[in-house]
């Protein structure tokens, strides 16, 4: 999987579009009113009114977009604390990164600068002043404000529809699915069996052990394709010791050098450098951490606290669609060649045994008084049984043995979606 640009890690933090938003308002509210005095021509189609009018019309702006933006950040909070307690904390990344929230803001924000920005320009209030009106910047404030509008209608919608539990779930879902078709390769064309290179340590080989600085968090992308450059340019092989997902802490080896017995210290830290670290897991190489959203959402809704059956299903049905993807395709090689086909890289993916696990076992605790979990899992694990490559049998096999046996009648009939089993 490619490492993401600077550019790309530049629009990640929420605060991001808005500031960007508002720095072009600020920007363009400097020069438009100035480029405006040196024409000093009347404009058809624009505002006006005078100096006292424009005055008006910018200070109305800038008060009310204020007003409106706290409000529009009131009903942030309030639904981030919602999906956190009704939902998980983990799945407030997705809120958080929604453009749509992000933009509003931007807009709303950049209408407030933009009227206290041109109204400096704003000239003349008697007979004896040179009188100035920047029409077109005052038009344009206007102009924001009808985008602010937009933009508020939009967010009410998107608000609305984003805390609904099935659009959550579908969009942990979805987004999970796509680490998959980008970590795991595609289900194989045929039944010959793939070879590739292997490689593995000899006794006598020197290593230099590669341990994490001065940093912490969580493992969210491993870029390969850097660490090849520098196993390849310094003639070793780089093992490296965690997965995507994994809590590394301050001093705890994180790769290791075979070949050489003293390592500078400028390709430690770029090896350093490109196992990235995050205080927060991320979606990016760990389809792990799509499964834990939707697992603690399942927990959280069988919990006696709320005791919501229906959506703990919902989840299920989530997880088979993720787990159904995952058991036809085989585990990628964790080794790495060159041109030449010599090993420079090793490092290994989260297991697909492992996930399927993940998927099922804590669901199957939490929800052994539910008389609609258990069986659900085990339609679930059947259904699997029928798609999953062979390595995956055993693993299936005994998920479906710790679930034990039918509690209905008929085994073999699909229940209805609302019906009690």
């Amino acid at each position: 999987m490619p490492a993401q640009s600077r550019w790309s890690r530049l629009w990640q933090p929420f605060w991001a579009v808005p500031a960007a938003i508002c720095a072009s308002a600020v920007l363009l509210g400097l020069t438009l009113p100035p480029i405006e005095e040196r024409i000093a021509t009347q404009l058809p189609y624009v505002f006006q009114g005078g100096p006292d009018g424009a005055r008006s019309v910018l200070g109305t702006i800038a008060s009310a977009m204020i007003s409106v933006t706290g409000l529009v950040f009131s009903i942030t909070m309030v639904v981030l604390q919602l999906a956190s307690s009704q939902f998980t904390p983990r799945v407030l990344g997705s809120f958080l990164s929604s453009r749509i929230t992000q933009a509003t803001l931007g807009v709303f924000t950049a209408s407030f600068v933009f009227a206290l920005t041109v109204l400096r320009y704003v000239q003349g209030s008697n007979a004896n002043q040179e009188r100035f009106v920047p029409q077109v910047s005052v038009t344009l404030a206007f102009v924001l404000v009808l985008a602010s509008v937009g933009c508020f209608l939009a967010f009410i919608h998107h608000i609305t529809t984003s805390i609904q539990v099935g659009q959550v779930i579908s969009r942990v879902g979805d987004a999970t699915v796509q680490v998959v078709n980008r970590v795991y390769p595609a289900p194989p064309q045929s039944d010959a069996p793939r070879r590739g290179a292997t490689w593995s340590p000899q006794p006598d080989t020197p290593r230099v052990v590669v341990p994490m600085a001065d940093r912490h968090g969580s493992v969210t992308h491993i870029d390969a394709a850097a660490l090849l450059e520098i196993a390849d340019r310094l003639g070793v092989v780089i093992t490296v010791d965690v997965q995507a997902g994994q809590f590394v802490t301050s001093g705890q080896p994180i790769a290791r050098v075979w070949g050489c017995a003293e390592l500078p210290e400028k390709d430690g830290a770029q090896i350093r450098r490109h196992i990235w670290l995050s205080g927060e897991r991320q979606l990016r190489q760990e389809v792990g951490f799509g499964l834990r959203q939707l697992v603690d959402i399942a927990e959280r809704a069988l919990s006696p606290g709320i005791n919501d059956p229906t959506t703990a299903l919902q989840v299920v049905d989530e997880i088979h669609r993720i787990l159904r993807e995952l058991v036809a395709r085989d585990m990628p090689s964790p080794y790495v060649t060159d041109p030449d086909g010599t090993v420079r890289v090793v490092h290994q993916v989260q297991a697909i045994s492992g996930l399927i696990e993940l998927g099922v076992r804590e669901i199957a605790h939490y929800g052994a008084d539910s008389l609609r979990v258990r069986p659900r899992l085990r339609e679930m694990l059947r259904d699997l049984q029928e798609c999953a490559l062979p390595q995956y049998a055993s693993t299936l096999d005994r998920l479906l043995t710790e679930l034990g046996a039918d509690d209905s009648p008929d085994s073999t009939a699909t229940p209805h979606p609302d019906s009690e089993e």
